[in-house]
């Protein structure tokens, strides 16, 4: 297994893409902590962990909350007895769609920014000490391929996942000579709930004899594969840059969206 013996923290690890990151890492030996503030769904995630003969940590944690993050990492690093290897930012929010710069309302653009950026910093910041004191570590953020160009209609979210990557170049930059791996793995559309919730998001706002067949088409109709991704195809990617085989990259965006930024 690629990750035996290894300690992970993986943040909204409930559901969808962090559910899929999470048993996907627990597949390839890791221990695991979970972090979401859904604890429910949390600890359906952490019995099948279990069931793979793999720890789990059930941890209740808003990522923006400064006391609660550093509470959280606290509590893995008591769980691993010390040590933790993987650091894995899911968290994030999708915020306005459809919906032109000039009709963004200040507070839900302060929203997802603050959300998307300070829910990456913040787990980067309490568990990057642990990882220069013991001279490794790796850690990959999700952002998007709307933080790789531009994406009309969604200025707040483009803007969060520009800044994503900024964190992550930055980041790599400064813990690089202790170790540390810092990279991003950029979803396209994801097929989870949260996709489902933006088409019908689009057929609203859209009106006429948009349908959510329609929506969903278009964004097909993008992609160089013509599929959407699913949940486990983000998981492989984080799991790569989570092992020994990504040793050498460091600082680099891995898009995996179907061919929609080519």
């Amino acid at each position: 297994m690629k990750l035996e013996g290894k300690n992970a923290i993986i943040t909204c690890a409930a559901k969808g893409m962090g559910a899929a990151i999470t048993l996907t890492l627990a597949r390839e030996g890791a221990d695991v902590v979970l972090t979401a503030r859904d604890t429910g769904a949390l600890e359906e995630v952490a019995q099948q962990v279990e069931a793979m003969g793999r720890r789990a940590l059930v941890q209740a944690c808003d990522v923006v909350k400064d006391d609660e993050v550093k509470a959280m990492v606290g509590a893995a690093k008591e769980f691993f007895n010390g040590r933790i290897d993987i650091l894995v930012n899911v968290a994030g929010v999708t915020g306005p769609i459809e919906t032109p710069v000039q009709d963004i309302e200040v507070d839900d653009f302060d929203y997802v920014v603050t959300t998307n950026t300070r829910g990456t910093y913040l787990p980067i910041k309490y568990v990057v000490p642990t990882m220069i004191d013991q001279q490794s570590g790796k850690i990959v953020n999700i952002g998007g391929t709307s933080g790789l160009r531009g994406y009309p209609m969604r200025t707040s979210y483009s803007c969060s996942k520009w800044g994503v990557r900024g964190i992550t170049r930055t980041v790599a930059l400064e813990v690089g000579k202790h170790n540390v791996n810092v990279n991003m793995v950029c979803p396209g559309i994801v097929k989870t709930p949260r996709m489902e919730k933006l088409c019908h998001g689009k057929v609203k706002q859209r009106g006429g004899d948009w349908t959510f067949e329609k929506v969903w088409d278009e964004y097909v109709a993008d992609m160089a594969l013509k599929r959407v991704t699913e949940p486990e195809d983000i998981a492989n990617a984080v799991l790569f840059l989570a092992g020994p085989d990504s040793r050498q990259i460091t600082g680099q965006e891995l898009a995996v969206d179907g061919g929609w930024d080519v």
